[in-house]
């Protein structure tokens, strides 16, 4: 499996899985619609989403049907949630504080 966080990371590829987060399952040429770049080119970002086993495909005669999967998904949320330390928490609850005593009584911002 290659690394999901190196898969994620490339724009493109972001944005393969939100559209397939919106729309569930998606043929490989409906998701290179989006893209100014060749079927070719999205062909390989796919690869390379499948390798990282971020996405799951569904053959279907000459067309291969994508869509998310959930468990790699999830593997990679939980290694971004393991950065997620008590500093981190502690440092959002001070800004919030400090956005709390800058914003005037009465007004929301």
């Amino acid at each position: 499996m290659k690394d999901a966080w190196l898969a994620a990371a490339e724009p493109a590829r972001r944005q393969i899985l939100q559209l397939l987060a919106q729309a569930g399952e998606l043929t490989a040429g409906d998701i290179a619609e989006h893209f100014t770049s060749t079927r070719s080119a999205t062909s390989q970002h796919l690869a390379v989403l499948l390798a990282a086993g971020l996405v799951q495909v569904r053959p279907d005669g000459r067309r291969r049907h994508y869509r998310l999967n959930g468990e790699g998904l999830t593997r990679l949320r939980t290694e971004i949630e393991s950065f997620w330390t008590s500093e981190l928490s502690d440092l959002a609850a001070d800004a919030s504080r400090v956005h709390e005593s800058r914003t005037p009584k009465g007004k929301v911002s």
